[in-house]
């Protein structure tokens, strides 16, 4: 009787162990399709159904007023694809305005960032109701860019424009550009600059008249620093300058992330389509020309004689040295600033490339 007692037990043991197993199974198996299905949506949307989840946006402007327009195919040929963002000081009033009128007559989607606080005194322009604002005082258009175009903001617009306010655009076409860079295959490019209008810092941005785009230049020079067919590196291949640049969706995607692509293949400078930069001053900087205009409101009358004659000098080349000390203390701790940014960021890469063991240098 105690060996069928025992045998009993251990039949009763055996069952119940199979049905926890199998319990465990199917709660494992369900589990994971739960984690696999999680694991593939937003963070914060798990309590909703797939099917109200919208994980984009866009720019696109609503009224308050009537339903927004249903998607229609004669509606999407409408449709802006491409988005043009500048930061703006009211200085600069009249060059934007020549801009977004361009931009806007060529179907885009403006948006400007200000970076002096002034938005009222846009209200004098008639598309300022039709382009997006925002105003926050002090800020590069890096710093707007990072926060208010986010991938998942602007994934609708084939190219993002990120444009200073300093530039001009006479000579510019901004659906024949587009034109050109979808063509050519350039998923970053910027339009070469005019040589004869501009202040040209890099000889790649310069315009080249025998070509509609250009992706490398060729210039000698001594210890490695010449350029020519074999160079793979900015600045002689790959690069463009950050005044005026284009993105194509996928690159804004990657830009915004701090990763590019293939430099030497899908970054050019585009000279059939080419700007003026005329280097004015941003964030509310002075200007030389400005300068110059305060200084005359000081300039002395040289038919006078005697002490008035000097104190009026003096006092005018005081004002002109006081101005010149503080444009020039602007610019140093402008420049010590972007200086300390950089040195953070190579800090940032390099911990970045230390602690991700998947991460592979493709340049290397």
């Amino acid at each position: 009787s105690d060996t069928k007692s025992k045998r009993s037990c251990l039949c009763s043991i055996a069952s119940t162990v199979s049905l926890l197993c199998v319990i465990l199974l199917f709660t494992g198996s369900f589990s994971a399709e739960l984690y696999n299905e999680n694991q593939c949506r937003p963070g914060g949307s798990h309590a909703l159904p797939e099917g109200i989840i919208s994980n984009t946006s866009d720019l696109q402007m609503r009224p308050l007023w009537d339903l927004p327009k249903t998607k229609t195919i004669d509606n999407k040929e409408k449709a802006s694809t491409n988005l043009f963002a500048m930061a703006v000081g009211i200085k600069q009033k009249d060059l934007v305005n020549k801009m977004v009128k361009k931009f806007l007559a060529s179907n885009f989607v403006v948006m400007l960032f200000h970076y002096d606080n002034i938005v009222d005194e846009w209200n004098d322009f008639e598309w300022s109701t039709k382009v997006i604002h925002v105003s926050v005082a002090n800020q590069s258009k890096w710093w707007f860019a990072k926060r208010f175009l986010h991938p998942d903001i602007v994934p609708d617009y084939d190219y993002v424009f990120l444009w200073d306010e300093d530039l001009g655009v006479e000579n510019f076409h901004p659906d024949k550009y587009v034109s050109i860079i979808k063509s050519e295959g350039l998923e970053i490019s910027q339009p070469a600059l005019d040589t004869e209008k501009s202040e040209v810092h890099h000889q790649i941005t310069a315009r080249g008249r025998r070509s509609n785009v250009h992706r490398r230049i060729y210039k000698s020079g001594g210890r490695g620093k010449g350029c020519d067919g074999s160079s793979t590196a900015p600045p002689c291949t790959g690069w463009v300058e950050m005044m005026a640049p284009v993105f194509s969706r996928a690159a804004w995607r990657c830009v915004w992330y701090m990763i590019q692509g293939d430099r030497t293949k899908n970054v050019g400078v585009v000279d059939a389509e080419y700007i003026v930069h005329y280097g004015h001053p941003t964030l509310g900087g002075l200007d030389v020309n400005e300068v110059s205009s305060r200084a005359k409101d000081h300039r002395v009358d040289f038919s006078l004689r005697g002490n008035f004659y000097v104190k009026n000098l003096l006092f005018g080349l005081k004002y002109i040295s006081n101005v010149v000390v503080e444009l020039a203390l602007i610019l140093i701790c402008v420049r010590r600033m972007s200086y300390r940014e950089l040195q953070v960021f190579r800090k940032r890469w390099q911990k970045a490339v230390e602690e991700d063991e998947c991460w592979v240098d493709p340049f290397q």
